[in-house]
């Protein structure tokens, strides 16, 4: 695959293709070029989708049944972990989070994009304005 195909995808698009409140354009735009375009996420991106699932559920926005089927639907997606978040946690992920006052998960995300020179999917206002400043493109589907 040619690296122009890849792209760093944030929690909040993959979210937003399943709470109907979060439904966007961009992330249904980001998810038709996932057919041919793969998506590299951190290592903490499943947990991340996992806790959002288990919320979701007790605040009665979706069901069991539902988290189910779209996690299904997510297996189908070619979306590749990165290995390496752990081992930057505590210095470029550390870094990154200080410098434009992200939390150390949204960090994660540009740290990813910046050491593979990836654009980032996300809807994230300040992680979008933390990838502008460090010179990280939004991917454009």
């Amino acid at each position: 695959m040619n690296p122009a195909d890849k792209f760093a995808l944030d929690g909040s698009i993959a979210l937003a293709w399943y709470f109907r409140d979060e439904q966007d354009a961009y992330a249904d735009s980001v998810a038709t070029k996932l057919n041919a375009a793969a998506a590299i996420v951190p290592m903490i991106w499943h947990l991340e989708i996992a806790n959002a699932i288990i919320v979701g559920e007790r605040r009665k926005r979706s069901t069991m049944a539902q988290a189910a089927s779209w996690l299904s639907f997510l297996r189908s997606l070619t979306i590749l972990v990165d290995s390496e978040t752990d081992a930057r946690a505590w210095s470029e992920t550390l870094i990154l989070a200080r410098t434009h006052n992200l939390s150390a998960y949204d960090a994660a995300y540009l740290e990813l994009a910046v050491r593979l020179s990836l654009p980032l999917a996300t809807l994230d206002k300040g992680l979008r304005a933390a990838a502008k400043s460090a010179g990280v493109p939004l991917y454009k589907p």
